[in-house]
């Protein structure tokens, strides 16, 4: 029986599994794979947002400070604007792959809400960000 996420190695377990696969896709692991050269870094810095985000009523030793919309509104640009909706699709569709495969539970659902979420956001902002390009 599978266990709800419950802590920063769960996340940290539940990230690393999921860009194994996010760089192993044909349509996402070049945007990825190109521009992320230091990957246990990013995997820090993935596990401490998603920790941030899950567990925001908690007491955390590491917390989220970044621009995540900035980052990825500058590898858009860099790759020529060709970030679309599948790009996105397929990210979610990993990334609810990969929390169904290694957990289940409120949580779970949670970070299963946040990144469709994050990502239509996301998507939306990128698009309007080339507007004013």
């Amino acid at each position: 029986m599978k266990q709800d996420i419950q802590n920063r190695n769960d996340i940290s377990l539940l990230v690393r599994s999921f860009y194994t696969k996010v760089r192993a896709n044909e349509t996402l692991g070049p945007f990825f794979n190109t521009t992320i050269s230091d990957w246990d870094a990013h995997f820090e810095q993935l596990t401490t947002f998603w920790e941030t985000s899950l567990f925001m009523t908690k007491t955390l030793r590491h917390k989220y400070s970044g621009n995540p919309l900035e980052v990825h509104v500058e590898v858009d640009r860099q790759f020529d604007h060709r970030i679309t909706e599948l790009h996105f699709g397929i990210w979610l569709n990993l990334w609810y792959q990969t929390l169904d495969e290694l957990f289940e539970g409120e949580v779970v659902n949670n970070a299963k809400r946040r990144a469709r979420k994050m990502g239509t956001f996301m998507y939306l902002k990128l698009f309007e960000a080339r507007q004013t390009h």
